[in-house]
């Protein structure tokens, strides 16, 4: 905590957390070729839920000017669509396409988040910045710009989250998406380290959303563009530092009115490693299944489990699901589900429709689906506990695991084998399985919705970790949208 004195008008030194971050993205060479390939994935995966997201009109409608007509001819595009915008809107088309289906990358730690979500601003503003340049004869950024700005913002948002609890004091995750964009596409537009500084304390000054929206009995589709949201405002404040707008350098430690004592109980933040490249070396990607990220391995017991319960459903007397503290605490729901918000944070929701039906799709938590009533009687027969084990597992920072068993006992005394699946198919340790995988979600979330054209050439473009880092933002952009 800061020693200023409350009455004092002399402003301090700014917060360490600010320098650091300001440090980092104005001054660190990312050297490790784990992180740059990482982010190529992480870039193709991103891009692959935006694209599904573009069939759910739920989301569709949110995107494009606010006002009708209101588009800005070499602007920032919007993957799949014809949109061209200003960059802190097309940020939040972006963001909002990226989040839509709950499917992107995720990090677990003392506070869990996507750090995905910031590719709406890094994007839009790259596409933005390179469009203006090719206009005016200089170079455009290049899609490794935008990889390092990937690794950057990753770095910044896993970091922070790792011994910091936002959710503990009834904040969303999605306020570091916010730090991390502002920082980041500050440094994008050429901002000095003040003004980097500036930015950020902004950033931290707008505090955070609460989690509201996340929970029972308020579980609505806010939070499917939060993220959108945030990563916007990240832009915005980027963009008005760089007019020369001033910052606040105590916004975190100062006495009564700073971030520490007006929204985390008066507890600085700790940081136990520097920032460099390790959270998108070892970042988790959704691969397989559209759901809350504690449940994946759940999902994945469950479908090991289809076959023996489907033709049995009405004999279950019980399901077990053993999972971790934060799972127990953020997706053990009861009651109705009134929509798809509500059903892909319910743990027993998404182990029912494997069991039942042998997937999970972003279809599958929809009115059509949920309203088979087989799914709501099997929700009853559940019993969610904590196993200690995948607790410990999952904060250990050697580990990072997300643990689940599932097991069924029927009426007879009979029972399934217990499945346990200790890390998730999207896990570092499961790569080499995950990536085959990974590439098949991107191609065929893309195909059909480009054309021929651009599609075949996306693929090969994406497939040559040096021809890709080459190309210019703006041509790559090309590819994406609609003629």
């Amino acid at each position: 905590m800061s020693s200023v004195d409350i009455r004092s008008a002399k402003r301090p030194e700014p917060d360490s957390v600010l320098a650091s971050i300001a440090d980092y993205v104005a001054g660190a060479e990312i050297s490790s070729e784990i992180a740059y390939e990482t982010a190529r994935y992480c870039l193709m995966d991103t891009l692959a839920c935006g694209f599904q997201a573009l069939d759910y009109p739920a989301c569709t409608k949110l995107l494009g000017p606010v006002v009708p007509g209101a588009t800005m001819p070499g602007g920032s595009r919007v993957p799949g669509t014809s949109f061209e915008l200003d960059p802190v809107l097309g940020a939040f088309n972006i963001g909002a396409l990226i989040r839509w289906l709950d499917f992107n990358d995720t990090w677990l730690a003392a506070e869990w988040g996507h750090p995905s979500d910031n590719l709406g601003g890094i994007l839009a503003v790259a596409d933005y910045l390179s469009r203006q340049a090719s206009s005016e004869g200089r170079d455009p950024l290049t899609v490794r710009d935008v990889l390092t700005g990937m690794i950057k913002a990753h770095e910044i948002q896993g970091v922070i989250a790792l011994e910091n609890s936002f959710n503990r004091v009834g904040l969303d995750h999605v306020l570091l998406v916010r730090v991390a964009t502002t920082a980041v596409v500050a440094g994008m537009l050429g901002a000095s380290r003040d003004q980097i500084i500036n930015a950020v304390s902004n950033a931290w000054i707008d505090g955070g959303a609460l989690r509201t929206y996340r929970h029972a009995p308020n579980t609505g589709s806010r939070k499917s563009w939060a993220a959108g949201d945030a990563t916007s405002r990240g832009v915005r404040l980027a963009l008005m530092a760089m007019t020369g707008e001033m910052g606040y350098p105590s916004a975190l430690s100062a006495p009564r009115w700073g971030f520490y004592d007006v929204l985390f109980g008066g507890k600085a933040f700790t940081f136990p490693q520097t920032f460099g490249s390790y959270v998108m070396e070892n970042v988790l990607f959704k691969i397989s299944y559209p759901a809350e990220f504690h449940a994946q391995t759940a999902v994945e017991c469950a479908m090991q489990l289809h076959a023996e319960v489907a033709e049995r459903v009405e004999d279950v007397k019980e399901v077990v699901i053993e999972t971790q503290e934060p799972g127990v605490r953020i997706i053990d729901k009861t009651g109705p589900l009134d929509n798809p918000a509500d059903r892909d944070h319910c743990i027993q929701y998404m182990v029912a429709v494997p069991l039942l039906f042998g997937r999970l799709t972003g279809g599958d938590y929809e009115d059509s689906v949920a309203t088979d009533p087989r799914i709501d009687v099997l929700r009853g027969k559940m019993k969610v506990k904590e196993n200690p084990r995948f607790t410990r597992d999952y904060y250990d920072a050697e580990k990072r695991y997300i643990g689940n068993a599932v097991q069924v006992f029927f009426k007879d005394g009979s029972a399934t084998s217990r499945v346990e699946v200790e890390f998730p198919i999207g896990h570092r340790k499961r790569r080499e399985e995950g990536i085959p995988v990974l590439v098949k979600k991107f191609e065929s979330s893309l195909q059909g919705k480009l054309s021929p054209v651009q599609f075949e050439r996306l693929k090969s473009l994406c497939s040559d970790q040096a021809t890709l880092e080459a190309t210019p933002v703006d041509q790559f952009m090309a590819l994406l949208v609609k003629a």
